[in-house]
């Protein structure tokens, strides 16, 4: 057992803290890789077939190739949570574009691909503690890199454009940091995407985001109660006038939203609905059709 992770790499299982890929790969040289991320709560993965789907189409989109099978890959996922000994984990599989094989060469069609994984202690955004007070969110003045240049929707390292903002969100206090596109609307932030109550129904923008797992699970909750939802355009300002504001993501679940660009949402206070619907969320992972227990 490992409480502070298991790591698979090279094809062996080895402590976290000693897992290493070369520098020469170009996962590290050019930010070549695709991931996905599956988290483990209470000894059960979630909705480990749609990690896995889009893992698979990721790599399938960026002309990558593991070297492994999706049973396999599976097997490794399984193996790292259950060497780390964890029953909450946060459990990441990345594919890189790895190295040339001509030293020096630039020729990327020769590269043999890598692939690692490893299961940490779950991750949180914003902890169960604090998403009882609600996080604040800010509205960075930075646009999020341009789909057409690089597609949201294949799960990526380009982060240099969030992380920016993440200290212009810091820089006035805030937690959490959404940025906008070229045309000024809302598109995503640190790993979560964004719902926003605006005139007695959601929304959450359907353009320059990653589909993200949990905001899928609360766009079917959503369905299911029947409450209105509109996958599309976000403005600026509609999320300014919210009565509701939320963020999802695997790192954390569907966390409330008290407070944008410093101005309390509503009352300031988690919303009713909000926490409706983090109640189903958590609830789902008990649902065997929702959920695996570790192997």
């Amino acid at each position: 057992m490992n409480p502070s992770g298991v790591a698979f790499v090279d094809g062996r299982y080895c402590p976290v803290e000693e897992a290493r890929i070369p520098v020469l790969d170009m996962a590290v040289t050019k930010g070549d890789s695709t991931y996905d991320v599956v988290h483990v709560w209470r000894g059960r993965f979630f909705r480990l077939d749609d990690h896995l789907d889009r893992f698979e189409a990721s790599m399938k989109a960026l002309r990558l190739d593991p070297g492994l099978d999706r049973a396999q890959i599976e097997d490794v996922l399984h193996g790292c949570v259950r060497r780390a000994g964890l029953q909450d984990a946060y459990v990441s599989m990345t594919c890189t574009r790895g190295r040339t094989a001509i030293p020096g060469s630039r020729d990327i069609r020769t590269a043999r691909n890598g692939f690692y994984a490893y299961a940490v202690p779950f991750v949180w955004i914003n902890t169960l503690e604090q998403q009882e007070l609600g996080a604040s969110l800010w509205i960075s003045g930075r646009p999020r890199i341009a789909p057409e240049s690089v597609d949201p929707a294949v799960k990526n390292y380009h982060w240099l454009d969030i992380q920016m903002a993440q200290f212009e969100a810091y820089d006035h206090d805030a937690q959490l940091v959404v940025l906008r596109d070229m045309s000024g609307g809302i598109t995503e932030g640190a790993g979560y995407n964004v719902f926003a109550y605006v005139d007695d129904r959601w929304i959450t923008p359907a353009h320059g985001v990653l589909k993200g797992v949990t905001r899928q699970t609360v766009i079917e909750i959503l369905a299911e109660d029947g409450i209105p939802l509109e996958e599309g355009h976000l403005a600026e300002e509609a999320l300014l006038r919210a009565s509701e504001v939320m963020v999802t993501s695997t790192a954390g679940g569907i966390m409330p939203v008290t407070t944008v660009n410093g101005t309390p949402v509503n009352s300031g206070h988690p919303g009713p609905q909000t926490q409706h619907l983090r109640n189903r969320y958590w609830a789902r992972h008990e649902d065997p059709r929702w959920s695996t227990p570790v192997r």
